[in-house]
């Protein structure tokens, strides 16, 4: 069974940064990184397929930026300028590109406030 352990996160005061780390047990063509936060549902906020093709939800274009090491089987985010508006539980998971989805892990909660 694929597991996926993200870690990375904690809390930040608005306008730091954080990154956010994924590692999967096997190597997985197309990953994303999901958030999701309290009443909202999960969203796809960035994705990365396994030649380094990306993208990103409209609302953290220019501030948050994936990418992975294959050798490692390990995704990355890099999340810049962080708003309240940020704060969620983040989990990694494949790309919808990819077609598959795996059981999810237990998510790292980011926390952005003053």
């Amino acid at each position: 069974q694929v597991q996926l352990v993200e870690s990375g996160g904690g809390l930040v005061q608005p306008g730091g940064s954080l990154r956010l780390s994924c590692a999967a047990s096997v190597s997985i063509y197309a990953m994303g990184w999901y958030r999701q936060a309290p009443g909202k549902q999960r969203e796809l906020v960035a994705g990365i397929i396994s030649g380094g093709s990306t993208r990103y939800a409209d609302s953290v274009k220019g501030r948050f930026t994936i990418s992975r090491d294959n050798a490692k089987n390990t995704v990355y985010l890099q999340m810049n300028s962080l708003k309240p508006e940020d704060t969620a539980v983040y989990y990694c998971n494949g790309d919808p590109r990819g077609g598959v989805l795996f059981p999810w892990g237990q998510g790292t909660q980011v926390t952005v406030s003053s």
